[in-house]
């Protein structure tokens, strides 16, 4: 399967057949989350992406080394060069020390991802961990004329890199144009072009993280923090590189100025960009008061929600949608998601309970050929979900009799099915006792709709029955009792 997988490339904006540096390993950067607040659902649906990706790639027999870092330096207001650091205007907000905050928020962050059941990385820098990586990064860009010192600051010399490489390769835009849009910053005098970036930012007295550097106390840039990491644990030169699509102007286009600059080669083969989120329609923003956080999306305490959604359940509502697909949140969507993944978990339960037979009336194998096909192109996990639904329909099928399945092509199908939703998609089985739940009150109606027809009340026998109907569960009476099914 691995020489068949194929994804699209933000840089050369086309899809093509992955290929890595090396044999059989895979070396993947993720930007991590800047941790001076609670981690947000774009946050979560960038990382549930890559996760499936990161999956995807183990499951195809890659050894692979999944580098996510976490920004806890040098990240100001606004991503920019000037105003306050993140970390110290919320330090100073709760009164608490800068790395109080940094501790909190990367507990909250890791405390989300494994609500949502994902893996964690191979490796996890952070940004202070690796202060002199940084510093020696900035020192080889110096010394190969891409930058210069200004006030106790070193910015990057955008106009002088783009004499000899294309600065926006990435975003594909207009370097005119992005000029002329820029406006007049604070500070913007120690810059000698509006597009120079900082790689070392002199500390102002009230500054509080701040490291000693041969150009006096300072911190590093936040564009600098990643190139100097990835760097260090993939190399100058590695395949995939990810993040969301709202980093490729700016973080990402400077990543690769840097790498340019510092090691005379992009960073990564492949450029891979999670697309944004929306509520009912419209962009997800405090602002507009439609922003919420994973805790109250799985609490329902959120004016916008009619009820609370499991973990689970999100997981599978953001795998209905492709990566690089806008991903809308709305109650019925979110609902039709919670009984989507109720089917599909039902359909794995009752795998263990089917009767082989001597032949069977499909192709197991052609049912599986089709989710490796969806999912080599481009990780496309809504087709795949779909072929995995179609073999959801025939196991309550050969359920109710009317297909079959041989011992080997049932054992091959269930094999593939929960190796496939579980280690590859990242579900699992809700931990709650719902289920049970929900089986104790069925056995109650049956009961007591056995006893209706025992009276011979036929009309509330079928009325029960209907009314189940209606709402997705099936009652089934056959020789050895009544049954029900849902979906």
């Amino acid at each position: 399967m691995q020489n068949e997988l194929k994804i699209y490339n933000t840089l050369s904006r086309e899809t093509s057949v992955f290929k890595p540096l090396h044999k059989d390993y895979v070396g993947m950067y993720v930007c991590g989350p800047t941790v001076y607040s609670n981690a947000h659902l774009g946050n979560a649906r960038t990382y549930v992406s890559f996760d499936i990706i990161y999956r995807y790639l183990l499951h195809l027999g890659y050894k692979v080394r999944y580098v996510r870092n976490i920004t806890d330096a040098g990240h100001l207001e606004g991503d920019r060069d000037e105003g306050d650091d993140k970390f110290a205007k919320k330090a100073k907000l709760e009164q608490l020390e800068p790395m109080e905050i940094v501790q909190r928020y990367t507990i909250d962050f890791h405390e989300v991802l494994k609500q949502f059941n994902t893996l964690p990385p191979s490796i996890e820098p952070t940004a202070t961990g690796h202060i002199i990586e940084q510093i020696e990064m900035t020192k080889k860009i110096l010394a190969n004329g891409y930058a210069y010192e200004s006030n106790g600051s070193i910015y990057f010399d955008v106009e002088k890199f783009s004499k000899e490489h294309n600065y926006t390769i990435l975003s594909n835009r207009n370097l005119e144009e992005l000029l002329n849009n820029t406006r007049e910053l604070d500070g913007q005098d120690e810059k000698k072009g509006r597009l120079d970036f900082a790689l070392w930012i002199k500390a102002k007295p009230e500054h509080i993280m701040r490291w000693q550097s041969p150009w006096g106390e300072g911190f590093p840039g936040w564009h600098l923090e990643c190139s100097a990491m990835s760097s260090k644990y993939l190399g100058s030169e590695f395949d995939i590189h990810g993040g969301g699509m709202d980093l490729i102007p700016t973080h990402h286009t400077n990543e690769i100025a840097q790498n340019l600059a510092c090691h005379h080669t992009q960073p990564a083969k492949y450029w891979i960009h999670t697309n944004m989120l929306t509520v009912n329609g419209q962009k997800m923003s405090k602002s507009l008061g439609n922003s919420f956080l994973p805790a109250e999306l799985f609490s329902g305490n959120h004016q916008l929600l009619d009820k609370g959604y499991s973990p689970m359940t999100v997981r599978f509502f953001m795998l209905q949608a492709h990566y690089r697909s806008t991903l809308d949140f709305r109650n019925d969507a979110l609902q039709a998601a919670e009984k989507g993944f109720e089917r599909l978990m039902n359909g794995l339960e009752m795998l263990p309970k089917l009767k082989s037979s001597e032949t069977s009336t499909f192709s197991v194998s052609e049912l599986i050929e089709k989710v490796y096909k969806a999912m080599n192109e481009d990780f496309n996990t809504p087709i795949a979900l779909s072929h995995l639904f179609d073999a959801t329909r025939y196991i309550n099928l050969v359920n109710d009799g009317k297909e079959t399945l041989t011992e080997a092509d049932l054992k091959n199908l269930t094999n593939f099915m929960n190796s496939f939703i579980f280690n590859v998609l990242g579900l699992k089985a809700e931990e709650s006792n719902s289920g049970q739940l929900t089986d104790d009150l069925m056995q109650i109606i049956i009961g007591i709709r056995a006893e209706a027809k025992s009276k011979k009340d036929f009309a509330t026998s079928d009325f029960i029955r209907d009314k189940l109907k209606n709402i997705g569960i099936e009652i089934k009476d056959s020789k050895e009792g009544t049954n029900y099914k849902i979906g």
